[in-house]
């Protein structure tokens, strides 16, 4: 008889439930990749697994596959020449189909426990996927193990968390009695079934393919669904490893392996539209591109579809407590992955006349140079800047970086690095630029990666009002506010909560604004244009299944 996995789980989800309830900081999976809480050899197991995928097909037993694809290049220069099973849609999809007949059936405990065993048999081969990561997507291994493993995790759990808590607001039985005066009242049982929509797709990115998967993957699974795993072809070993894991357990639960699929494919294969506009595809989770996500919402009808799109993040500086402090946080967070993050920030406000800090009253110019000197001083030492910065994903970012020198003033020049460990490694500095408020045509778009610009404004108010104008338009993730002003940092609240955007206030010290940390911040709010969801809330999950009732007299 299969284990029961919702019992062996069932005191992490408890604990996970309280977490989501009173967003305080909570995580069952260790971020940090230490010997002591993975064990001693689990790097070096880690590696060695991530090696012995290289230069061979990876094993995945599915139906309807006609041939193999493959086509990710490390953005460190190694060579990964991995192949995936190409699948005939025709074959794969009505195997899903199948698999979700007996699954459908099995109801919350047996999902909810498949998706949990599933998370913490990931977490134990957080060092392998760290790996994958790191070669697919360009960060560096500490980032890579962190937000491709335990924070991937941790964002998996939040969303069965919230599935679960949904779904067992539902009784599976009530007792009705209406009263009737004289007479004896009616009385009638209900039984209450969750009903799951059917098929979901998942679409994975190139930067965050565990991290923006994770959340809609496991909230599909949790309530009864099938997923179909479209990876994004740069970036598919995470999510094959992934996908070959919940396999493993599904099967052990005594269901159907193919509940859980991968499609992988070539750059210029259709297949995401294929399966988005497919009739038994109910349900997607998409990250991307705005042209893709809205190409999405107009056309894939028949499905719940959740986006996160384009945005520009804003910075609005009006005065500091802690320039220096301020500086380092801010050199850090456009540091970061090279800018390759939905939350880093790209148009930093500064008034034309400057603003007042310890240090003085510091002009514009200052402002800017001390922001450039910040980032050069932060990556001084190359050893410590390829960690902080990793590769670039794609030479798509590279084109992007060298046509956006002619976009402002450059105040620091974006220049290559050379690895000491990869000699093929597409490592960069960011680019800083400068320009005024006027050229609104320049910087209020998503420039994707290290590049951001220090904007002249009239005034504060003027900042507060771009920027509000910015996120409301185009969209926006994140939005960052320094000042000593109470009264400016309630309106800049004001801005950020009509703007529909998350807003950081006077970060100088350890946290950045473009970290987002599961059961306590919401990833997006599905309130402006950069996202038509939230990960994760009660609304990313509760869509996913409907409930059927019958009724009868007792």
């Amino acid at each position: 008889m299969p284990e029961n996995f919702f019992k062996r789980h069932e005191e992490m989800l408890k604990q996970a439930v309280d977490a989501i309830h009173t967003r305080k900081y909570w995580s069952p999976f260790p971020e940090m990749p230490s010997p002591k809480l993975y064990g001693e050899t689990a790097n070096d197991d880690g590696k060695g697994a991530f090696e012995e995928r290289l230069q061979k097909p990876f094993p995945l037993d599915q139906p309807g596959a006609v041939g193999e694809v493959g086509e990710e290049e490390s953005p460190f220069g190694i060579d990964l020449g991995i192949t995936y099973p190409q699948e005939n849609l025709d074959a794969l999809v009505p195997a899903v189909q199948n698999a979700l007949a007996a699954w459908r059936k099995a109801g919350p405990e047996t999902w909810v426990g498949v998706a949990l065993e599933s998370l913490v048999r990931l977490n134990k081969k957080s060092f392998e996927i760290a790996y994958a990561v790191m070669h697919t997507t360009g960060q560096g291994f500490m980032m890579a193990f962190q937000a491709g493993g335990p924070h991937a995790q941790d964002r998996g759990l939040e969303a069965v968390t919230y599935a679960w808590d949904e779904m067992s607001r539902v009784p599976k039985t009530a007792l009705w009695e209406k009263p009737q005066g004289k007479n004896e009242p009616l009385r009638m049982e209900k039984r209450f079934q969750i009903i799951p929509r059917g098929i979901g797709l998942v679409i994975g990115c190139c930067t965050f393919p565990t991290w923006n998967s994770y959340p809609g993957l496991f909230a599909s699974l949790a309530t009864g669904n099938a997923v179909i795993v479209k990876p994004h072809p740069g970036a598919v070993l995470p999510l094959a490893i992934t996908v070959e894991v919940i396999r493993e357990v599904i099967a052990e639960a005594g269901f159907d392996p193919n509940v859980v699929v991968l499609a992988a494919h070539g750059r210029n294969d259709d297949i995401a539209q294929k399966l988005a506009t497919n009739p038994e595809v109910r349900i997607i989770d998409f990250t991307g591109s705005t042209a893709n996500g809205e190409w999405l919402e107009r056309n894939a009808r028949q499905a719940q579809v959740f986006t996160e799109k384009a945005g520009v993040n804003q910075v609005i500086i009006d005065s500091t407590n802690d320039f220096k402090g301020m500086v380092r946080n801010i050199a850090f967070s456009l540091s970061l992955y090279s800018g390759q993050m939905c939350t880093a920030p790209q148009n930093i406000y500064v008034p034309k006349t400057g603003i007042d800090t310890p240090e003085g009253h510091l002009t514009f110019d200052q402002v800017a140079s001390a922001i450039g000197e910040g980032i050069g001083k932060l990556l001084g030492d190359s050893a410590r800047a390829v960690e902080v910065l990793g590769a670039i994903q794609n030479a798509g970012i590279l084109e992007r970086i060298e046509k956006a020198r002619s976009l402002g003033e450059v105040v620091l020049d974006s220049k290559k690095l050379e690895h000491p460990q990869f000699s093929g490694a597409r490592v960069y500095t960011p680019l800083l630029l400068k320009t005024a408020v006027a050229q609104e045509e320049k910087f209020m778009q998503e420039l994707f990666g290290p590049i951001a610009f220090v904007i002249a404004t009239d005034n504060t108010a003027q900042s507060i009002a771009v920027a509000k104008r910015g996120a409301l338009q185009h969209g926006a993730l994140t939005m960052s506010v320094y000042s000593t002003d109470e009264s400016v940092l309630e309106q800049v609240r004001d801005a950020a909560a009509e703007a529909g955007v998350s807003l950081s206030s006077n970060l100088t010290g350890g946290v950045f604004v473009n970290q987002s940390a599961a059961f306590s911040d919401f990833h997006g709010s599905g309130a402006n244009p950069a996202a038509n969801a939230s990960l994760t809330d009660s609304a990313f999950v509760a869509s996913r299944f409907r409930i059927a009732q019958s009724r009868a007299h007792v």
